[in-house]
């Protein structure tokens, strides 16, 4: 299935190589850098709603919280979950 996750913008990537903005965001603790390319207006502290690694838009903190919640209480987020050894 594929879901779009709310994650909180926590920093950006310092690099010019990149023609996007790239965010680090975090997903519960778990970070990844995040084309925020679609959000440009996006500043550190807002949650985003990612797909594929892209930032579709920006989402308020209750709505983030309550679909992460949701989707805690399933199996759906394994793929943004490192590999446990």
């Amino acid at each position: 299935m594929c879901l779009a996750v709310p994650g909180k913008i926590i920093g950006f990537e310092d690099t010019v190589e990149s023609v996007f903005k790239i965010g680090k965001v975090s997903f519960d603790g778990i970070v990844k850098k995040i084309n925020l390319g679609l959000v440009p207006e996006a500043k550190e502290g807002d949650y985003v709603l990612v797909h594929v690694g892209v930032a579709m838009s920006i989402v308020d903190e209750e709505e983030a919280k309550r679909t992460m919640d949701f989707l805690l209480g399933t199996d759906e987020l394994d793929d943004i979950r490192p590999d446990e050894e």
